[in-house]
């Protein structure tokens, strides 16, 4: 079988409107093919940092080193301001296990802006929950914050929320909840940004 018929079915259609293409270039869609599967993996679990350094280590064998940084380009990309706290250790544990594999390493940089970002994440979460348990304060001394009207057909109702559902659908803190999205995805961002430039 060849090759191509491996291909994604987006993949070959790309292939397709492409046209005739080097042998090169050729190898190097198949490379990063074969390390989206190597990296999905990596994300169900079915191996850890260790197993993709293995994995990524073969590449460097065969001088196909520029998927080192492709590999953790793709790590990076799958983190969010939100990632939960393992996902981003994870994430952190694969990119540093790939950046030990170049024959330049900035594992010190890496480390450090990772660490950055990690920072950046907990901050986020610890202003989240000051946020969250002070509405919740409030909600709690206040019975008339957790009413809600609704309208049924011609008529209104009142209803009893919890203090957590009438927190979810208070405009106050929608709009906090909006802010701090904003502030800390900006923010995330540019971090982001900085570690993809100190990868070589």
């Amino acid at each position: 079988m060849a090759w191509e018929d491996k291909l994604s079915p987006i993949m070959r259609e790309r292939l397709a409107r492409i046209g005739d293409m080097t042998p090169e270039e050729k190898t190097r869609i198949r490379d990063l093919e074969e390390l989206g599967v190597i990296l999905s993996e990596f994300y169900r679990g079915d191996i850890d940092s260790e197993g993709l350094w293995r994995r990524l280590r073969e590449y460097k064998d065969k001088g196909k080193v520029y998927l080192l940084k492709e590999a953790q380009i793709k790590l990076l990309d799958t983190l969010s301001a939100t990632s939960a706290p393992v996902e981003f250790k994870r994430r952190k544990d694969g990119i540093l296990a790939v950046e030990s594999l170049k024959d330049e390493q900035n594992m010190a940089v890496v480390e450090q802006a990772m660490a950055a970002i990690d920072g950046l994440q907990t901050r986020r979460r610890s202003e989240f929950e000051q946020a969250y348990n002070s509405m919740r304060a409030r909600v709690e001394r206040n019975p008339q914050m957790r009413m809600q009207q609704i309208k049924q057909g011609k008529k209104t109702i009142v209803v009893q929320l919890t203090v957590d559902e009438a927190i979810k659908v208070s405009p106050e803190w929608k709009n906090l909840v909006a802010q701090q999205d904003r502030v800390y995805g900006e923010e995330f961002v540019r971090s982001v940004q900085q570690v993809k430039a100190v990868l070589a």
